[in-house]
């Protein structure tokens, strides 16, 4: 699935975007919604956000009770919020927020937290297990070459 997610990044940026992928799955592996990021039109338009809320206006509680969030990136704090508010229990990511920020800096499309997600969801009511970041070298190098060379 986070390859799935990787092809939605990359698209993202060649439309112009920032390079990250996200999709909802349900508990049998079938893609409900993908979303890339849409800095263009809002710069709250992050790929987990877009991809949660189009989730939550298309299916129920009990479907969404059964999904996986997949992301190419660990979730912001906003992203993070959107998935506990989804009601979607888990959670798959790439790279770290950490990561992330080694390759973004101090650019101001991407003022990165240095707050995790496990962090905020631990401030919550609800159970949300978090996996991730992945360990497979190929997939956290599928995730970074779309970074490389575009935070500038």
């Amino acid at each position: 699935m986070l390859y799935e997610a990787v092809a939605v990044a990359h698209q993202a940026k060649e439309a112009g975007n920032h390079p990250f992928g996200a999709l909802v799955a349900d508990a049998q592996g079938h893609v409900l919604v993908r979303a890339g990021n849409d800095h263009r039109d809002s710069p709250a338009l992050h790929a987990e956000t877009k991809a949660l809320l189009e989730a939550g206006r298309r299916f129920d509680q009990e479907t969404l009770s059964r999904c996986t969030l997949y992301t190419t990136a660990e979730p912001c704090v906003m992203c993070t919020g959107a998935l506990y508010w989804t009601g979607v229990p888990r959670l798959v990511y790439g790279i770290s927020e950490r990561d992330l920020l080694a390759l973004t800096g101090d650019n101001p499309e991407n003022p990165t937290f240095s707050l995790d997600c496990r962090t905020v969801l631990r401030a919550g009511q609800k159970t949300i297990t978090v996996i991730g970041p992945v360990k497979d070298p190929n997939l956290v190098e599928a995730i970074l070459a779309d970074h490389r060379g575009f935070w500038k």
